[in-house]
């Protein structure tokens, strides 16, 4: 029987998976065909306390699953079989290895940014390629930070004012539910190579940017950090800039003077407005630390690591079912789901 939405499967439900599952319910033109994953741990079990349908990825992890008193509907073929979009949320490089698979079953399908640019010949950020998306067999949703770079960008860009931008990242070390199993402590690590791999591929998404990124990671697990030093292509009031950072609504603008002075200020906030898992969808930019300088603007903004994607991921689910041609009226739907929006209203009102 069928329900006129697009059934959707998750493989991989780790830190993105369960959230684009959970996301993925929420839209009502879309359903939840299920999740597959290798593991039968306490993971598994919550998916399937919340009446998720759970495929075993590996014929090896099924025993394992029932074992654990985990329902196993089938294989991950099985799910594939049906659904119409598979969203691949396994770890880094293991995507890959399962485009053979998706071909095969001649299935459309999302990787995350972990994964190269080739390997799908798309980037998606919704606001800037959603309509190339559109009918596409794959798209590869680019990576937290990446996402983060463009968006805000973009806004600067779609005001002409951007000319180019210069930006140095502190990375959080690992998620922080596995900070337990590896990371780093009392140390500093530079990425190897500048620029380091955020701005080119900022560039896939955007050829015309101008943008040039360093990283260094940092001992803590909660979200990124982000400092920019942005050319402007002329020169511009404060107001003006942040009129900019306003227009996209998945920008938030935050005041340290409110609080809001760090990123677990930010993090307990979403919890206290209810957000899944304390999730920011949304880049937040410090309103009352952003300074222009004549044509130089300089600011600086925070990257929630696991969930930023989350609603980008949505609308590519739509871009590559084809079912809402236009971009803007998928990121409406998205946000009114998620709840985006919100925090920019909160923000400013204090």
């Amino acid at each position: 029987m069928t329900t006129g939405k697009t059934r959707v499967a998750v493989n991989g439900y780790g830190v993105i998976g369960k959230r684009v599952a959970e996301a993925v319910i929420l839209q009502d033109d879309m359903e939840l065909a299920g999740v597959a994953d290798i593991s039968a741990d306490w993971r598994m079990q919550v998916a399937d306390g919340k009446g998720m349908r759970i495929y075993a990825a590996r014929p090896e992890a099924s025993a394992a699953m029932t074992a654990n008193g985990i329902e196993v509907a089938g294989s991950l073929d099985e799910l594939l079989a049906a659904a119409d979009v598979v969203v691949d949320c396994t770890p880094k490089k293991v995507a890959a290895a399962n485009i053979e698979t998706y071909r095969r079953m001649a299935k459309k399908f999302i990787l995350q940014g972990g994964e190269k640019h080739e390997a799908t010949g798309h980037s998606f950020v919704a606001e800037c390629t959603y309509e190339s998306a559109l009918g596409r067999d794959a798209t590869r949703v680019v990576s937290c930070n990446t996402t983060s770079i463009v968006r805000t960008l973009s806004a600067l860009k779609r005001v002409g004012l951007l000319r180019k931008a210069r930006g140095t990242l502190l990375r959080r070390a690992t998620d922080p539910w596995e900070s337990h199993l590896g990371g780093i402590m009392n140390t500093l690590v530079p990425e190897p190579e500048i620029p380091s791999h955020q701005g080119p591929d900022a560039q896939t998404v955007d050829p015309e940017l101008d943008v040039l990124t360093m990283a260094v990671k940092v001992p803590q697990t909660l979200s990124h950090l982000h400092y920019w030093n942005v050319e402007l292509t002329r020169e511009t009031a404060k107001e003006e800039v942040l009129d900019a950072f306003r227009e996209p609504s998945r920008i938030a603008l935050v005041r340290i003077d409110r609080g809001l002075a760090a990123l677990n200020a930010v993090k307990e906030w979403m919890l206290d407005i209810g957000r899944p898992h304390g999730d920011l969808y949304e880049v937040a930019i410090w309103e009352d630390m952003l300074k222009v300088d004549g044509n130089e603007l300089y600011y600086a903004y925070m990257v929630d690591n696991q969930a930023i994607v989350i609603p980008e991921t949505i609308d590519a689910i739509r871009a590559l079912a084809g079912t809402e041609t236009d971009g803007k009226a998928s990121m409406d739907r998205t946000n009114g789901t998620l709840g985006i929006g919100k925090v920019a209203r909160l923000a400013a009102t204090g």
